[in-house]
């Protein structure tokens, strides 16, 4: 068996978007007070649901734990169709209460330190991993994770330049999260072809 099987790329990918929920979430219970009474129990309802969604994703994960990877394949478009009701319903949080913003800004900085944070564990963790393969097998692993680092860098990069702008759009910021997410999705999935091929 592979050190690093294809089911890390996807405990991966769902560890990635669990960790922004949480961070989303967190932002807004520390921004509910700040909502207007009149509207305070929409926000709380709201806020109760992203939780319930959250709990359900990671109880769905959870599950997943011990399974294969034909299990994980039949899971993942649940936990897509899951992540984007929860970015859907943040949408619609933001447009109705989290107008403000630092509100935004605030959420997106969590959001973002979530999504960094996730890259740095995968390259640490597939760091960890390479080494149990033999020299001459772990050259295209190795220039995989370089591409991972570099990947990883440049998302960081752009994140914390929009962050210090603190002007841009909650759309702009939710496309940047968007944009980075992706690339470390392919650069995961490309770090996992890797090992396979080194297997």
């Amino acid at each position: 068996m592979l050190p690093h099987s294809s089911i890390h790329y996807y405990v991966d990918w769902a560890k990635e978007r669990l960790d922004e929920m949480d961070a989303t979430i967190a932002s807004f219970e520390g921004k509910v007070g700040g909502v207007e009474a009149a509207s305070r129990e929409k926000a709380d309802k709201v806020l109760h649901d992203l939780r319930k969604q959250r709990d359900n994703f990671q109880a769905t994960i959870k599950k997943q734990s011990d399974a294969n990877e034909a299990a994980w394949i039949s899971a993942k478009p649940k936990l897509e169709a899951a992540w984007n009701s929860f970015e859907a319903e943040v949408k619609a949080y933001i447009g109705g209460f989290g107008k403000q913003v630092e509100h935004q800004q605030a959420t997106f900085k969590l959001q973002a330190a979530a999504q960094v944070k996730a890259w740095r564990q995968a390259v640490d963790k597939l760091q960890g991993d390479s080494k149990q393969f033999a020299a001459e097998r772990r050259g295209e692993i190795d220039a995989a994770l370089q591409r991972m680092n570099a990947d990883a860098a440049a998302a960081e990069e752009k994140l914390q330049k929009l962050n210090l702008a603190g002007t841009q759009s909650w759309s702009a910021l939710m496309a940047a999260l968007t944009e980075t997410r992706a690339i470390f999705d392919r650069a995961n999935h490309a770090a996992l072809e890797a090992f396979k091929r080194a297997a």
